[in-house]
């Protein structure tokens, strides 16, 4: 019977899974919370004898836990002191069992939470399980903490939390951090065993953030003005702040401006393809037409050009690219590849669409990075996506060369390692993207080889330790929008937002990427490519959905302004899928300053909308456009990209009218097709497709290709590699 007690104990806290008969399934009454005077809370453990036969009696008689009320101040440093006691007392109990029927008698030794707390504004985001908790100041300045849980095991991480922490004073409490509570290893796991560190950490962070604001509101200091957000649920979208009104404007578009887009797509076979980062009302245009005429897709750039090939094979005539350049660019040279040479292409603009990413590649600075490479064999070029076909021809031609994006570039960069011993690995053109991947591989050279090797089989600490001195990034390249993502940002997102679910993109600075790599190792985070991104808020709000208690989960979006058409359309579409009793919430968070916005000027820019619309948007200071300063940060960063905004509704339905352009009225328009040659005389679109093939191909197979390798050893197709 012990070992079967045993075993469910262990299952459930490694797997916990609703309990018909707990509390988590009725539905959550949401009242006022009314605070209690709580009283100084010492949980300790004191050693009892037990009637049970022990089974080892050569360990002693078995802990218990006993909640003991006291009405004396717990003198400086004892939390310290507690925290100490409490992990010897674990580490006296060797056996998984016996730690934890010790953290449920903790557990059991937690006074009752009232009822009134229950509420989602005190839920601690990010748990499995459903925790409250409750933090209050005394008259003496020491933190008061009360906390529960739907989950006996969580129940007894949070005893052993307020059992260290309760009545010590606020500087105690912020000091302590999450590795301190690392070897509180309860079911005989790895210490960095996420099920376990996740409840501490989470929990830990929960009673810091309350901690300050409650200090702060004490000591009348002025509290922080949080970034603009917009909170989903299944009864509508409330907007917080000038910025986000004017993201939320146009996610409910004008009917009579999506039939006019469908009907003329519809009637010239146009197929549209657009990035994440469209304009606001662009992208809720898109989106409702999406429902009317399947050839649409919005996405990140590296599914871009595969999607306009299927349009292509599915009868349409024309693609237009609603992105920068190089987007437009490579669905032209995918497309011809495909054979689809007939095939229109059309971007938004007569004029440059850039990018900065892509111009930093085309620099002379970036040309002698790539030289550099070639002078030292056996080299490979790994270049972002982001990234002109230009470019990718005249890299390949100097050093061979594979094509990157920001989910997939860990994994290239593993394998290339994996497969050629000695390479030398050089990226480019994203400066953020690079030292991010450089602390990445630092990090891992500090994991177990186990750890490692669920990240890449064929790797382990040795095999990381020795990479770090042959990767090599380029210095002087980033993407103008996520730039704004440092110091002062960052600082904000601490105070303000540390227990609400981190997403960044791949190209932040290093400071946002290390807030969001400790936020994903707790289970609240994402680091990666939009796509990541999107798919981590999609996740987290099913989980939430089927867990169906009252919820509310924040995310503060690490990235481009633009995608929340996108995750707004998701996170709707997922509350509306099924009847549910529950409430929840999804805040998304837009780390921009509302103070650093452009006004909206007296031109008439609500011309074209319909009344209702219109008026709305009179009412407003700012809004989306390229404006400059529009989205600004407090870091001095632009929230929207200005040239992913020259893709306007309104060119987008110019230049499908005048499809078919007999007349060349707009031939700037068309998309280039490369019949240029590179310094040795090859064809720019040949060569700069290749690097694309090559990705496709690890992609699919999980390997650099062949051809590839041959042309990083200077070798012939006829010589025998290890692959």
């Amino acid at each position: 019977m012990v070992v079967m007690e045993a075993a469910a104990i262990a299952t459930r806290f490694l797997n916990p899974s609703p309990n018909p008969n707990s509390i988590s399934n009725p539905v959550l009454r949401t009242v006022p919370c009314r605070r209690r005077q709580p009283r100084l809370l010492a949980v300790r453990c004191v050693q009892t004898p037990s009637p049970s036969h022990n089974p080892n009696p050569a360990r002693g008689p078995p802990l218990s836990c006993s909640a003991v009320a006291s009405d004396q101040a717990a003198p400086a440093g004892i939390p310290r002191h507690r925290l100490a006691r409490l992990v010897d007392e674990f580490r006296s109990l060797p056996e998984a069992l016996d730690r934890v029927k010790r953290l449920l008698a903790c557990a059991a030794s937690l006074p009752a939470f009232p009822e009134a707390g229950r509420v989602p504004a005190n839920r601690v985001m990010g748990c499995t399980a459903q925790v409250w908790l409750s933090v209050a100041v005394d008259e003496l300045g020491r933190m008061r903490f009360a906390a529960d849980s739907d989950s006996e095991i969580t129940k007894g991480f949070c005893a052993c939390l307020v059992s260290v922490l309760d009545g010590a004073l606020p500087e105690e409490v912020l000091e302590l951090r999450p590795e301190d509570f690392g070897d509180l290893n309860v079911v005989g796991l790895p210490v960095k065993a996420h099920s376990r560190i996740n409840t501490w950490h989470n929990v830990l962070i929960s009673m810091q953030k309350r901690t300050k604001a409650l200090i702060a509101k004490r000591e009348g200091r002025p509290s922080l003005d949080p970034f603009p957000s917009l909170v989903i649920g299944a009864d509508g979208i409330e907007a917080k702040g000038s910025y986000a009104e004017a993201q939320a404007m146009f996610l409910s578009p004008d009917e009579l401006k999506i039939q006019e887009l469908v009907n003329v797509l519809r009637e010239k076979k146009i197929g549209v393809v657009a990035h994440f980062y469209m304009d606001p009302e662009v992208q809720g245009v898109l989106t409702a037409a999406q429902k009317l005429w399947p050839h649409i897709h919005i996405s990140d750039s590296l599914v871009m050009a595969d999607r306009a090939v299927k349009m292509a094979e599915a009868g349409c005539e024309y693609i237009t690219v609603l992105g920068v350049d190089f987007m437009s660019e490579n669905v032209r040279a995918i497309l011809d590849q495909a054979g689809y040479n007939k095939v229109g292409v059309y971007r938004m603009s007569n004029e440059l669409i850039g990018c900065s990413l892509a111009d930093a590649a085309a620099s002379p600075s970036y040309m002698k990075f790539l030289e550099a490479a070639s002078n030292s064999p056996p080299s490979l070029h790994v270049i972002y996506i982001n990234t002109s076909l230009e470019t990718k021809a005249y890299g390949h031609e100097l050093v061979p060369t594979i094509t990157c994006t920001s989910s997939n570039v860990v994994q290239t960069i593993l394998q290339a390692f994996a497969q050629v011993p000695e390479l030398n690995v050089w990226y480019g053109p994203d400066s953020y993207m690079g030292a991010n991947i450089a602390e990445l591989f630092r990090q891992m050279a500090d994991m177990t080889d186990d750890e490692i090797s669920r990240i890449h089989p064929e790797h382990n600490r040795n095999s990381i330790i020795s990479l770090l001195s042959r990767l090599r990034y380029y210095q002087d390249g980033n993407c103008i929008v996520h730039d704004m993502f440092g110091h002062e940002v960052v600082e904000r997102i601490k105070e303000l937002y540390c227990d609400a679910f981190l997403t960044a993109h791949f190209e932040v600075p290093g400071e946002m990427f290390s807030l969001a790599m400790e936020a994903k190792q707790r289970g609240m985070g994402v680091v990666g490519s939009t796509q990541n991104i999107l798919d981590f808020i999609k996740n987290r709000v099913q989980e939430a959905l089927d867990r169906d208690v009252d919820d509310r989960l924040q995310f503060v979006l690490g990235t481009e302004s633009g995608m929340v058409t996108s995750i707004v359309a998701v996170v709707r579409g997922l509350l509306g899928s099924r009847e549910s009793r529950a409430k929840i919430k999804v805040d998304i968070v837009f780390p921009v300053s509302s103070d650093s916005v452009s006004r909206t000027s007296s031109v008439n820019r609500s011309q074209g909308l319909n009344p209702d619309v219109a008026s709305d948007l009179a009412k407003l200071a700012v809004v989306p456009g390229v404006t400059a300063g529009e989205g600004c940060s407090i870091n001095g960063g632009c929230a929207s990209c200005p040239y992913m905004k020259m893709n306007s509704l309104t060119s987008l339905l110019r230049v499908c009218q005048q499809l078919p352009d007999r007349d060349g009225a707009i031939r700037d328009y068309e998309a280039n097709r490369f019949n240029t040659t590179t310094p040795h005389g090859k064809s720019v679109a040949d060569i700069g497709c290749e690097p694309i093939l090559h990705m496709r191909h690890f992609q699919a197979t999980g390997k650099l290709p062949e051809k590839l390798i041959h042309q990083i050893l200077g070798t012939s197709n006829e010589t025998t590699v290890s692959t």
